[in-house]
């Protein structure tokens, strides 16, 4: 035989395959070997060991004043850092604008020539360590220097890490600005944020509230930090609310806080509930602003109840009725400015029209200069709606501050937020200014106070503000309209989900959870990159609790009998006991079956329900669909079937058996009754006889 080789096209088309395998075999090993692959790669992407340098002036300081500052010096590498020259240097050409602060900070781009102003050596630093160290500036090195913010720049050298051929040497630098302030500085006032969230999505727990209201607590840190301050306060109601919706079961030092927060002097106004944003709801055309569900079903009658003891004699005293709060004593703000907006920046000036109508024409919208057109200082009206502007640029960098993890990076971000302050204030001369701070639960009351101190200047406050000459301004904002898509159709799963809920005794223990929830996730503090994925797991919630109870899948049924109970399991994974009409609908009229069975499905458990059935005719194999609603009548859970096999002519034969055996016992009993009674009724002259007849046989027997 001789062999043919295969034409071009077959060659083709196999190398074609045999690619097309090699990547899907790759691919596979890629997803199913990630570990193989991940820390080579995350080795490739990690950055080298490094020493750099952090620098951070003191504070804003007068003409010709002294300057002291602080420098860390951090040792990234497994090495210990040698001894080396701190040299601290100014450009005496001044920045003009936010712009150019922003270049130098972040870019380390300046406009001028730096001249070195001080130099000291430094301490060797150990491996994986930071060494701090302060460097003073005299007077007279800052001699001529005018009211302004000039670069600063540290840097140091002659210091090395390792030894032989792993011998490295280290010239890291860094920035930050010198603020050499005018005699009368600016009116500042600062909005500072105070929220809490909750792991559950919904309201704080005791233990939540018991940890954040600790004396290390995040909350208590919020407290400790604008003490004694001019800070505004801008209070999420959620906050109060999960503190006096338990009553007596709220922690001691939850109770502390709130009574301690109320008895601040600073002015205050609230944000919507779970800090929920306007901005996002004015897109979705809402037609008002969205509320707390009803929180007082949440409440337990025991964490309110009190006692009054009775005229009689007898000792147990009668329990009267507590008197519980109602929603809005559960979510009041106490001291609270009314009417007073702070939604994202994303606010267009329709949605000021909007934001009009959710609270009346004295509505105060919160918003940052970086959506607005000109300079405003802290008061504005923009197409006729009043608006509190915040500066943006100052704003970020004293956000950064108060946040930071040690003291140098915290007075770095407070000297960057002094630098774009002075240059505000020069923007907008006797005008009040504006900060407003990110939302953080990672402020420490220390950063906080420290921020606060260096710019709350001579703070306006919220009358303030408000009576001041307002500026004209035009929003450029864009909408975001992903985030009311989004809002949308959550709000759509919250209606199926009151509608669910009707099978339950008390549907709010479903509710009021659900609308925070929804609430929190369009948070304005709620960042683009977590916000679609909370929106995909919210609605992965929803699903599965829609899907919470329903009818157990039912196996083959045999019924050997015309009248049998029909068995059904109704699964509940919900923590609380559900109310449901079964009803069972058979395919054939040869089964009759109860239509409707009312049932009480227990919490988190499988619930055994008999449904009785009758065979009308013969025997066969059928159909029976189960479906489930709430006492209202809404759908719970998707229809099923069993396939129901009735004999019901095997009762007939059964019983037809049973009698005949029933009735061959009967007559052997009676048969060998008669013959024992007929035995004795013969007696002994029968037995004499029976003796004769049987002498002369036997004796002929023997003969």
């Amino acid at each position: 035989m001789t062999a043919t080789s295969p034409t071009p096209g077959l060659r083709a088309r196999a190398r074609r395959l045999l690619g097309r395998l090699g990547a899907v075999a790759i691919v596979t090993s890629v997803l199913t070997f990630p570990a193989a692959v991940t820390p080579a790669s995350a080795a490739d992407d990690e950055p080298d060991p490094t020493v750099s340098v952090e620098v951070a002036p003191s504070g804003a300081i007068l003409p010709d004043a002294p300057l002291s500052a602080g420098v860390s010096l951090h040792n990234d590498t497994p090495d210990r850092l040698t001894e080396g020259l701190l040299t601290l240097a100014i450009d005496r050409t001044a920045l003009t604008d936010s712009g150019a602060l922003d270049s130098w900070l972040d870019d380390g781009t300046a406009p001028g020539v730096f001249e070195t102003i001080a130099a000291q050596p430094t301490e060797a630093v150990r491996a994986q360590d930071i060494g701090v160290t302060g460097i003073e500036v005299p007077a007279g090195a800052l001699t001529g220097l005018a009211p302004g913010v000039y670069p600063l720049r540290a840097t140091l050298s002659n210091a090395t890490t390792g030894t032989g051929d792993g011998l490295r040497s280290w010239n890291p630098s860094a920035g930050s600005v010198v603020v050499i302030q005018a005699a009368k500085p600016a009116a500042v006032s600062v909005l500072v944020p105070i929220t809490a969230t909750p792991k559950n999505g919904s309201l704080l727990t005791a233990n939540e509230l018991a940890d954040l209201t600790a004396p290390t607590g995040a909350l208590t840190a919020q407290l400790d930090g604008v003490a004694a301050t001019g800070a505004i306060l801008a209070i999420d109601p959620s906050i109060p609310a999960a503190i006096r919706v338990l009553g007596t079961s709220a922690p001691a030092s939850a109770t502390d806080w709130l009574n301690r927060l109320d008895a601040l002097p600073n002015d205050r106004f609230a944000l919507q509930f779970g800090d929920a944003d306007a901005a996002t709801q004015a897109h979705a055309k809402l037609n008002d602003l969205l509320g707390p569900a009803d929180l007082t079903g949440l409440i337990k009658s025991s964490d309110f109840a009190t006692s009054a003891p009775t005229p009689t004699p007898t000792p147990t005293p009668d329990q009267i009725e507590p008197a519980l709060p109602d929603n809005t004593a559960l979510t009041e703000v106490h001291g609270a400015t009314p009417g007073i907006l702070w939604p994202r920046s994303d606010v267009t000036d329709a949605d000021l029209a909007t934001f009009s109508r959710y609270l009346g024409e004295d509505a105060l919208t919160v918003l940052p200069d970086s959506v607005l057109t000109g300079s405003a200082g802290a008061r504005a009206t923009a197409d006729g709606h009043d608006v509190l502007v915040v500066d943006d640029a100052i704003s970020r960098r004293l956000s950064a501050a108060v946040i930071a993890d040690d003291t140098t990076a915290r007075d770095a971000g407070i000297a960057a937020a002094q630098g774009q302050l002075f240059l505000a204030a020069a923007a907008t001369p006797n005008r009040p200014l504006l900060i407003g701070l990110d939302r953080s639960e990672k402020r420490t009351a220390e950063n906080l106070h420290a921020a606060l101190a260096a710019v709350s200047t001579s703070p306006t406050g919220l009358a303030g503000m408000r009576d001041a000459t307002p500026a004209q301004v035009e929003s450029t904002a864009t909408p975001e309209q992903g985030r009311a898509t989004s809002l949308q159709a959550m709000l759509d799963d919250e209606t199926r989900l009151r509608s669910f809920s009707t099978i339950l005794e008390q549907p709010l223990v479903l509710l009021a959870p659900e609308r925070t929830q929804v609430l929190r996730i369009i948070g304005v503090g709620v960042s683009e990159k977590s916000f679609p994925k909370q929106v995909i797991a919210h609605r992965s919630a929803t699903v599965e609790t829609l899907g919470a109870v329903g009818v157990q899948d039912p196996g083959p049924v045999q019924l050997f009998s015309s009248a049998a109970p029909l068995p059904v399991w109704i699964r509940n994974d919900l923590p609380w006991p559900v109310n449901l009409t079964l009803y069972t609908e058979p395919s054939d009229p040869r089964l009759s079956v109860q239509e409707q069975t009312t049932i009480v499905a227990g919490p988190a458990s499988n619930t055994r329900v008999t449904v009785p059935v009758e065979a009308r005719v013969g025997s066969g194999e059928l159909e029976v669909q189960f479906r489930l609603t709430s006492p209202t009548g809404v759908a719970i859970g998707s229809p099923t079937s069993a396939t129901v096999t009735v004999r019901a002519d095997w009762e007939g034969i059964g019983l037809g058996i049973l009698g005949g055996v029933i009735v061959v016992l009967l007559g052997v009993g009676v048969w060998r009754t008669l013959r024992r009674r007929r035995r004795a009724g013969a007696g002994p002259e029968q037995d004499a006889a029976d003796t004769d007849a049987s002498g002369p046989a036997s004796e002929k027997e023997s003969e």
